[in-house]
């Protein structure tokens, strides 16, 4: 079994490396700083965005970030308004950035 930070240091560690990478970075929604759930938008600045969300494998237990929504912006934002109004404890954190950086593959952050 593995520790997992809490949701709010979680973000505030990711806002940072994002700033580091100069990736624009904004937090829409903020969910409970202990165990909210991350969802992460990236607008590519062309009308279109991708989200992501971290998932357990149920065979392994492991914890990755997989695609939950990619299209037009304002589709994706209607499906994360939901998601909010389902979860009010749900964290979104939303990027810009044309080549769709969201640094969510790197060491630290991937798991």
């Amino acid at each position: 079994m593995s520790v997992r930070l809490a949701s709010g240091v979680w973000v505030s560690a990711y806002l940072t490396r994002l700033r580091l990478a100069d990736i624009a970075a904004y937090v829409t929604a903020k969910g409970d700083a202990q165990a909210g759930a991350v969802v992460v938008k990236v607008a590519l600045l062309d009308g279109t965005a991708r989200a992501y969300e971290r998932r357990s494998d149920l065979m392994t237990g492991n914890r990755a970030w997989m695609l939950l929504a990619e299209g037009a912006e304002a589709e994706v934002d209607a499906l994360l308004a939901r998601a909010r109004s389902r979860d009010p404890d749900l964290w979104v954190i939303e990027l810009e950035d044309r080549a769709g950086r969201t640094l969510l593959d790197q060491d630290g952050l991937s798991d």
